[in-house]
């Protein structure tokens, strides 16, 4: 694996990546956090397995708008729907490191506790859909990419709001990314 400094007409700053994962407390009696919104720069923390986080970082930059936020199925679906995972990391691995940072203070998130439709939404592709049924009243209720666009705009303005003042820190002794060679 080449470290060396970004070809920056690929590769695109202030990319964050959103990610579900299983739920904790931060506090007593604090609300669930479900999912969390890190600066990509994260994946290149040395408490990443690497070289996976550095592979994940290389796909969720390259060609994206700054400031645009990625949920992980986004990837997925990139990834030939997941086909090629193996190729690029362990992502469950990665994710799982990732919260680790966050909750013992070694890069910046913003932690959410989402509701569960909301969390089902950005577990799924932006095509997807996800239903609910209510047996007792025989009625069904269909979120699709609708819901999902409404969730990734709330997550977008609340981010918005707190990396106004400051971007997220990726944590400290970060490695530098992957170039490609020509």
């Amino acid at each position: 694996m080449t470290h060396t400094q970004p070809d920056d007409s690929v590769r695109t700053g202030g990319v964050y990546l959103l990610f579900a994962h299983e739920p904790y407390y931060p506090d007593c009696g604090a609300q669930e956090i479900n999912a969390t919104v890190v600066a990509a720069a994260s994946l290149l923390h040395p408490q990443v397995q690497q070289p996976d986080g550095a592979r994940i970082h290389d796909r969720l930059t390259q060609g994206r708008k700054p400031g645009e936020i990625i949920p992980l199925p986004t990837l997925t679906h990139e990834l030939d729907g997941g086909a090629s995972w193996p190729k690029v990391g362990d992502w469950e691995k990665v994710t799982n490191d990732l919260v680790h940072l966050v909750r013992t203070r070694e890069c910046d998130a913003l932690s959410l506790g989402l509701p569960d439709i909301a969390r089902a939404l950005i577990c799924t592709g932006s095509d997807s859909h996800v239903r609910t049924s209510d047996a007792a009243a025989g009625q069904s209720t269909t979120y699709g990419p609708t819901e999902r666009a409404a969730v990734l705009a709330e997550v977008d303005a609340y981010l918005a709001c707190l990396v106004a003042e400051q971007d997220l820190w990726p944590g400290d002794g970060l490695l530098s990314p992957l170039i490609h060679q020509a």
